[in-house]
């Protein structure tokens, strides 16, 4: 029986493939405040704003490849039973050929109601306008979770970290909540990596690999992933 191997992933691995993030900034995302585009009183103050900053983020994706460590999470599943909690809402793990893939924070190419964020979720590659409303009557809106909304996924998130005979930390500050805490429910057992350019702060038990993603993780399997099999 494979082994578990769950990595949580942020905007550091998807920054390598060129993703903009507003992760270490002064506040912005691509000169906008986040309390403009990524917040509910955001959306009610200027849904058409809203809208049209996360058609820029949907159609600047098209533009992007998933890179080397995205590639390596995917081949690794032959190996090991890969799970992967991602805060990312891009799906660069997914086209990179990734078979479990959790977003705690939404997804970039879905649409939902703007009235239940659960209910009519499809896929949308293209531009959500004002006046796309859903079965509802509710005006469509990004499938993302933002500032100040409940994170659904997180239960299912936890469950998952408690199985994990691997946890690996990639591309993220730790700094967002609820999703950093996911460190604290792994077991005594569980064997801990963190590999980022500037390493975050993480529990004692966590072996620090101060790399980017794409020279970290072939780095990590030779020298710690393969000998855990």
């Amino acid at each position: 029986m494979k082994k578990n191997l769950v990595v949580l992933t942020g905007a550091g691995i998807s920054a390598e493939s060129g993703v903009q993030t507003f992760r270490d900034s002064n506040g912005l995302w691509e000169n906008h405040a986040i309390e403009d585009v990524a917040t509910p009183n955001g959306w009610n103050r200027n849904k058409e704003l809203v809208l049209s900053f996360y058609n820029a983020r949907r159609a600047q994706l098209k533009q992007v490849k998933p890179n080397t460590a995205h590639l390596c999470l995917a081949e690794w599943q032959k190996h090991w039973n890969v799970q992967i909690i991602t805060q990312n809402v891009d799906d660069l793990h997914e086209r990179a050929g990734s078979k479990h893939v959790l977003h705690l924070h939404g997804e970039l190419i879905k649409k939902c109601s703007s009235t239940n964020k659960e209910k009519y979720v499809t896929v949308e590659r293209n531009d959500i306008r004002l006046g796309d409303l859903a079965p509802d009557g509710s005006q469509y809106r990004p499938y993302i979770v933002w500032f100040g909304e409940d994170v659904p996924a997180m239960e299912t998130a936890v469950a998952i970290a408690a199985k994990a005979d691997v946890l690996l930390v990639i591309g993220t500050s730790l700094q967002v909540y609820p999703a950093a805490s996911l460190v604290h429910y792994v077991s005594t057992k569980c064997a801990c990596f963190v590999v980022d350019n500037h390493i975050p702060r993480v529990p004692d038990f966590f072996t620090p690999i101060e790399m980017p993603a794409t020279k970290g993780l072939p780095f990590l399997y030779e020298e710690y992933l393969n000998k855990l099999l």
